[in-house]
């Protein structure tokens, strides 16, 4: 059985200042993702890294995802090139649009799997 929400902790600096370390990030697992969206995906060269990034544009049998502050040393297409579509299973989520994330903790029920991401 796969949960329709996902909770996950952010680690690194790539999103700021929209999200921070430490936050958490509230995603739900869809198919339809759109430009603009910050999404959740597998790393293209490390199967078992999530990353958080925003789909920038969609490209051959996947998306370009991009960091919102790159000068953190962020690692997104600019270095490894698109994401295939298949790994780029989640967006984040709230109430009324597409991403809501917690700064200093978050008071959700406990979900199944707690992962980081970068």
């Amino acid at each position: 059985m796969h949960w329709p929400l996902l909770r996950v902790k952010v680690a690194e600096r790539s999103m700021e200042p929209a999200i921070r370390p430490g936050d958490w990030l509230l995603v739900r697992r869809t198919r339809r993702i759109r430009p603009g969206q910050v999404v959740l995906a597998g790393h293209p060269g490390r199967p078992d890294m999530l990353i958080v990034k925003r789909a920038a544009r969609r490209v051959d049998d996947g998306w370009w995802l991009e960091s919102d502050n790159p000068d953190a040393g962020a690692v997104d297409s600019r270095r490894f090139g698109p994401v295939p579509a298949s790994l780029v299973l989640r967006r984040g989520h709230r109430a009324l649009g597409r991403a809501a994330w917690f700064s200093g903790g978050c008071r959700c029920p406990a979900a199944p799997a707690r992962r980081t991401a970068g």
